[in-house]
């Protein structure tokens, strides 16, 4: 007589996070598990244009689609944005300013919505939450975030400051200039932007990321990191956790 099979128990519920990044060149999408482990594999969709909200909308619903199920989604976006709605996106479509994105994103998805600017979502993804933590990200323009002891500093803008005489660092550093300039020259001037940001904010760790960082070629000071594209994503599940709110209700897993 065969001996009856130990029950294993109920499985553990994993909360699915639909993790986007708008970028001002293509939009992501990947599901993550509560650990911040891909459950689903990458999408990608090159960024419509014009760039309005209807449109960025129709492509994260596209994508939304090929990932399946969701318990809850974040969102980095290209610019401020304030409980929600989007303030400046100076590489999409001017029509964002004052366009509710967490509101129209949870009527679509009917899931949870968090929506914060990319580079602090990205910066979620990378810190140490020691010290005073500085993220940069280099893509189309040019994206900025701080943190103090895991603390996010809120709407950092370094993008549209002076950087050299009355360039600003997204002039500098963009994409439009390094294409024009070539990856040489683009190198040299990141190199001359880290110490004039070092300088600035006296930071511990200066993490940088964004789609041109694989362009980085220059030798590194030691307290300077490069990251992956990926952090974008991965730092949807340590933004869920910034308040300490609790996960959600178990759902059905139906969008």
């Amino acid at each position: 007589m065969k001996k009856a099979k130990k029950s294993e128990g109920p499985k553990k519920w994993v909360v699915r996070t639909l993790a986007i990044d708008i970028g001002g060149t293509g939009v992501k999408a990947i599901v993550l598990d509560d650990t911040g482990h891909p459950i689903t594999e990458r999408g990608r969709i090159k960024t419509p244009r014009p760039a309005t909200p209807q449109a960025i909308l129709d492509t994260i619903d596209e994508l939304a689609k090929g990932q399946g199920a969701c318990d809850r989604v974040s969102v980095g976006f290209p610019g401020v944005i304030r409980k929600g709605v989007t303030s400046t996106a100076p590489n999409l479509d001017p029509s964002w300013k004052g366009f509710d994105l967490v509101h129209h994103l949870q009527q679509r998805l009917g899931k949870p919505v968090r929506a914060a600017n990319d580079a602090d979502v990205q910066g979620f993804g990378a810190i140490r939450g020691e010290g005073v933590e500085l993220v940069v990200t280099l893509g189309t323009g040019f994206g900025s975030a701080l943190f103090v002891d895991g603390r996010l500093v809120p709407n950092l803008e370094i993008a549209h400051h002076p950087f050299r005489s009355t360039k600003t660092y997204e002039q500098e550093l963009g994409d439009v200039v390094l294409k024009k300039i070539g990856k040489k020259k683009w190198n040299t001037r990141l190199e001359f932007a880290i110490q004039s940001l070092e300088a600035l904010f006296n930071y511990d760790r200066l993490y940088i990321g964004g789609g041109n960082a694989r362009k980085v070629t220059l030798e590194l000071p030691e307290n300077v990191t490069l990251i992956s594209n990926m952090a974008g994503l991965l730092g949807g599940i340590a933004f869920w956790k910034i308040d300490g709110s609790r996960s959600p209700k178990r759902p059905s897993h139906t969008r």
